[in-house]
């Protein structure tokens, strides 16, 4: 049995719609807080076990006939507070003898021990003296969460894409694409003792102004930020900290990483909310 914890985010819904692409529904549970967030999952086959990253007696339980199992982070912001409850799954793992533990890591973790990557870098420690089999999974920030429909929209109204980004590269991901790792790596064996840092495919705001018809990049003063970006974000493609590319993400998937094109392609042909 494959088990995904947190499998009620974004994240997880796609990592169990590729899981049921894969292989049979009878080999996937999901272990949620609220079960019935996942009605449509459990209609189509898939185990749905109530658990909480909080209370470590329902994630063994969650975990009984389980081989493998996905640690996607917790959605927990303080570090520490997130590091237990990752402590929580690993050891509810060994004591159910799951033989591997798949966990969503950030990219830098293994160097970096603050910031963004603090909760992550005690956890793949947790993991290496675990004892146990584990898979690391380097995630990076979604594309989604920089090329959103409001920046598209803005752009094509206006003609001008501004970023403060200064032209640097990104290396996001999908998160459709980190999904499909991660539903590969737990399918396939011989990912033991693996860390792969996973990329897309990189693009630049000026690329990406090239693809929206009539519209002209502006590199705008860094006080001037976009709509739908947070400040943080942009400084650090300002700073380059985010120009990393590796081929880890493509190997897995045995495709080329999404293509910018293509997901701005899908975005524009989603409704806007009114």
């Amino acid at each position: 049995m494959i088990v995904v914890t947190g499998a009620s985010g974004a994240l997880g819904r796609l990592v169990l719609d590729q899981l049921l692409a894969l292989g049979p529904a009878g080999r996937v549970a999901a272990a949620v807080r609220r079960p019935a967030a996942l009605d449509a999952h459990a209609a189509r086959g898939v185990s749905v076990r109530p658990a909480d990253y909080g209370e470590p007696g329902s994630l063994r339980a969650a975990f009984a006939d389980a081989e493998r199992v996905l640690l996607i982070s917790s959605p927990e912001l303080a570090a520490e507070r997130r590091t237990e409850h990752h402590r929580a799954v690993v050891e509810a793992a060994r004591a159910a003898g799951v033989r591997r533990l798949v966990y969503t890591s950030f990219l830098g973790a293994d160097t970096e021990a603050g910031g963004l990557t603090e909760a992550h870098h005690a956890t793949e420690l947790l993991l290496r003296e675990s004892g146990s089999a584990t898979t690391v999974l380097r995630n990076p920030f979604y594309t989604e969460g920089f090329v959103t429909p409001e920046l598209l929209r803005t752009a094509l109204a206006t003609g001008t894409l501004a970023t403060t980004t200064g032209g640097r590269g990104l290396n996001t991901a999908t998160r459709a694409d980190l999904a499909e790792a991660a539903a590969r790596v737990l399918v396939e064996d011989g990912h033991e003792g693996a860390a792969y840092d996973l990329t897309g495919a990189g693009w630049t705001h000026p690329g990406l102004a090239a693809l929206l018809p009539g519209v002209t990049h502006r590199d705008a003063d860094p006080a001037e930020e976009p709509p739908g970006v947070p400040r943080f974000l942009n400084s650090l493609v300002r700073s380059g900290a985010l120009e990393r590319r590796t081929a880890d993400l493509a190997r897995l998937l045995g495709r080329p990483a999404t293509p910018l094109a293509d997901t701005v392609r899908a975005l524009l042909a989603t409704p806007a909310e009114s």
